[in-house]
């Protein structure tokens, strides 16, 4: 399993995981945003007054309202990646991440606004009467590729489990498991059945389910990060300035090393900024077809909001919260994960400036240094051998081996610095921590104290099973472009059985896959889009004629 997961890995890198890849989104995104005349900006207002109905005729055709298809997308990428996502794009880029996660969010804003005018446009009602459209639709029915189409569709069927599903209740039952104590076979049973409960009711019940889900996750996660935001007043301001000055000097201390650095902090805000709002990825249009509208813009326009609740809002709120707390370069008592862990020839004394330099550019890949391979000799849980252990991108400190809560005595055979996967044994110790774990542990910081974990758990358990809902509804279009609506029923079951074997067992080469997935959705539908970019702007030319004569008052920005 360890060499399929090192095959797919490998393949993820040069799709999803390449440096073309991301310069393909955002190049995407910043060509729409110039030829369209920066919409993101223009047209914020329209988008809340359309979300609201202003722009409603009675008799539009759709199975959802505005606002139900926004929350439905929304709850599709309000996920695991607004807690634990911007943790680790802080955790690996320093604060500038977060600088880059927004610049991020203003792109996707203009693609994911053409992406779903253009699915809406070209949607189609299915045989049993209910809507259907994606990016998948405007290749078959404007661009005539079908094979194309069918490419996203299958990815998107695939993508589903990915990152939509399996992944989710995983992080779910972990959480509450870590928290509460709560049996992950427990979790997955009865987190099944409400799933099947809900998608099996359509995309009328999934929206009804996302329009109170979204706005009640999202205010108990508001609260609990405002608080901790306000507990710590004093850091609001040096965390703002650390994110915008980190951009140019990349300086800012992380656990007592040098920080990141441009490229390092570019590269880990834009990846986790598209992870977030998934803009350009193709998903946010499946839903977005469902809504009544008569002017596929208009639902373009609502689609706008999302990367600007997504990520300039929820994932702002996630990055201050950990920046004001100080938990992001604080070490804390923690049990190492031995896929962190890297194991040096020698001592550092990470003091010494000289010491501090070589084991930045070391983890910046700028620089060699000699890897430990042999035996560590272990008396009485301490360490004998005269090196630094790094644990999460910093020197570890306290480090006590334990076997089944026992002091250990005897060795752990280490091969270029790796402890392998297989040992039994237990490293503990201090250090920088990522991840949901430096959120959680961020959230104690605030006037709630430790029962701010509790915000970090149940927000995760919110926004992890809100997206595996949308994700089903997505799988559930992809079958129903590729085989009909009687293949739907076939998807669902296999879907919800997944989410419960997934609560307790192992899905990282599912994560893996998923790269690859998700880069097999993203890149047909950003060459649709550019495609169809002339007829894009004609689009956005008559709905702005048509507005401005219903609402002439409202001095609409006719191009």
């Amino acid at each position: 399993m360890s060499k399929l997961n090192d095959i797919l890995a490998l393949i993820d890198g040069y799709i999803g995981g390449s440096s073309w890849f991301v310069y393909l989104l955002l190049g995407t995104g910043l060509f729409f945003t110039v030829y369209l005349k920066f919409p993101q900006f223009r047209y914020l207002k329209y988008a809340v007054r359309i979300v609201r109905g202003k722009f409603d005729r009675e008799g539009d055709t759709g199975d959802t309202s505005h606002f139900q298809a926004l929350t439905t997308a929304l709850s599709g990428t309000v996920g695991t990646g607004n807690i634990a996502g911007v943790a680790l794009a802080i955790h690996l880029g320093g604060p500038a991440a977060l600088f880059w996660m927004l610049v991020t969010a203003l792109l996707g804003m203009t693609t994911k606004f053409v992406e779903v005018t253009l699915s809406h446009k070209y949607r189609e009602k299915t045989e049993d009467g209910t809507m259907a459209g994606g990016p998948m639709y405007y290749m078959k029915n404007r661009l005539n590729m079908k094979w194309l189409a069918v490419i996203f569709a299958v990815a998107t069927v695939l993508s589903s489990f990915g990152t939509g599903s399996l992944p989710q209740i995983n992080s779910i039952s972990n959480s509450l498991f870590a928290t509460f104590g709560i049996n992950k076979i427990m979790t997955g049973g009865v987190l099944s059945v409400l799933l099947a409960i809900v998608i099996i009711g359509g995309i009328k019940r999934i929206a009804k389910v996302t329009s109170r889900l979204v706005p009640i996750m999202a205010l108990i996660y508001f609260i609990g990060a405002i608080a901790v935001i306000a507990y710590n007043y004093q850091n609001i301001v040096p965390s703002i300035v650390a994110i915008f000055s980190d951009v140019f000097t990349g300086t800012a201390a992380t656990g007592g090393f040098l920080g990141a650095g441009f490229a390092f902090a570019f590269n880990r805000g834009v990846n986790r900024g598209l992870f977030s709002n998934e803009a350009g990825q193709g998903s946010a249009p499946i839903a977005h077809a469902a809504a009544r509208a008569h002017e596929p813009v208009s639902e373009g326009l609502v689609a706008l909001l999302e990367p600007f609740i997504d990520t300039i809002i929820i994932c702002s709120l996630t990055g201050l919260v950990i920046l004001s707390s100080g938990a992001w370069n604080e070490k804390i008592t923690n049990q190492f994960q031995t896929t962190d862990i890297i194991v040096m020839a020698k001592n550092y004394d990470e003091t010494n400036p000289g010491d501090q330099q070589s084991l930045h550019d070391f983890l910046l890949g700028r620089e060699v240094l000699p890897e430990f391979t042999g035996d560590l000799d272990v008396v009485d849980g301490k360490i004998q051998n005269e090196l630094t252990i790094l644990h999460a991108r910093s020197v570890a400190e306290d480090i006590v081996v334990k076997e089944s809560d026992l002091l250990y005595n005897g060795s752990i055979g280490v091969v270029n610095g790796i402890i392998p996967n297989s040992v039994s044994l237990a490293l503990e110790g201090k250090s920088l921590v990522h991840s949901a774990p430096l959120t959680t542990i961020a959230f104690t910081k605030g006037w709630f104290g430790d029962f701010g974990q509790y915000i970090v758990s149940i927000g995760l358990l919110l926004f992890a099973f809100s997206t595996a809902i949308s994700w089903s509804y997505y799988g559930d279009r992809a079958m129903t472009f590729m085989f009909g609506a009687k293949a739907v029923i076939y998807f669902r079951i296999v879907y919800v059985l997944g989410f419960f074997v997934a609560s307790f067992t192992d899905t990282t080469i599912i994560w893996t896959l998923s790269g690859i997935t998700i880069a097999l959705m993203t890149i047909p539908n950003l060459i649709g889009i550019l495609l169809l970019r002339r007829e894009m702007k004609s689009e956005v030319k008559s709905f702005w004629i048509e507005y401005a004569d219903r609402f002439p008052e409202d001095n609409a920005p006719v191009d």
